[in-house]
């Protein structure tokens, strides 16, 4: 006969439950940043390593206006870069899908984008197409690699069994693209645009840093900087990096909605 479990573990794995929650773990997480970040500036004392207090008291400071005006900015570049990356990348993977030999040449093209600096890149597009233009560039440029990998990962793992199925009731290669292929493509694609959005939003930001646009994150994170305005530039950092995260997870929950026969695929 077994033994029933003493309260204590109980307890324990009540926890360890709560916490395979991500949301759940996700605020453990912020919550334990949040306290080493304010023992850390208890210690430093550094006016460069604001508080979280000062920087909260900053973003109230400065108000919804200045954010806002901002952000939406930010997030216009960021998406337009999010949706031309991501199409030029699914086009890049269908070609290979039809055309499997080219898949190489592909994959380098891929490399390449992903192997190009962009600190050193931004400035010679922004002098080719504008301000505006590199923002939405260097955000689509961000994005192109890790959903062309993504497509193509998803797409050799289709079952060889389930290819063999249709092969033998006489499907041919459109069938297995059509039956097999794009259906076990879709939670690595999923995953990949789920990734692609720090990096879309990373891309606009620099675009905005280099120069030739009014509005932006960039644009109020140079700012801060000429004005030596610490607690404006962490909270502005902070604020980007919740909004990418934010992304991140509503990507996922479409994702869960669309292929809910694949969570183990996505894990």
């Amino acid at each position: 006969m077994a033994l029933a479990p003493s309260p204590a573990r109980r307890r324990g794995i009540r926890m360890r439950d709560a916490l395979a929650v991500p949301w759940v773990g996700g605020a453990v997480g912020i919550v334990l940043l949040i306290l080493v970040w304010t023992i850390a500036t208890s210690f430093l004392h550094n006016s460069a390593f604001p508080t979280p207090a000062a920087v909260a008291s900053s973003v109230v400071r400065d108000g919804w206006g200045f954010y806002w005006t901002n952000l939406s900015s930010s997030l216009a570049r960021a998406g337009q870069g999010y949706l031309w990356g991501n199409l030029a990348a699914l086009a890049a993977a269908a070609v290979v899908l039809v055309l499997p030999r080219l898949e190489e040449i592909v994959t380098q093209l891929g490399v390449i984008t992903n192997c190009l600096p962009i600190i050193a890149v931004g400035p010679i597009i922004m002098a080719i197409f504008g301000g505006k233009a590199s923002a939405v560039f260097l955000a689509a440029l961000l994005v192109f690699f890790t959903t062309l990998v993504g497509s193509l990962l998803g797409m050799k793992a289709a079952s060889p069994a389930s290819l063999d199925l249709v092969r033998a009731y006489g499907g041919g290669s459109w069938m297995q693209i059509r039956k097999v292929r794009l259906m076990s493509a879709v939670p690595a694609i999923v995953t990949a645009l789920q990734v692609a959005i720090p990096g879309a939003l990373l891309g606009a930001i620099v675009g905005e840093y280099l120069g030739g646009i009014d509005q932006g994150i960039g644009v109020a994170l140079n700012a801060a900087q000429r004005q030596v305005m610490p607690d404006r530039v962490w909270a502005l950092s902070i604020i980007a990096g919740l909004i990418s995260l934010a992304g991140y997870g509503l990507v996922a929950l479409i994702g869960r909605w669309l292929t809910p026969w694949a969570k183990e695929v996505r894990a």
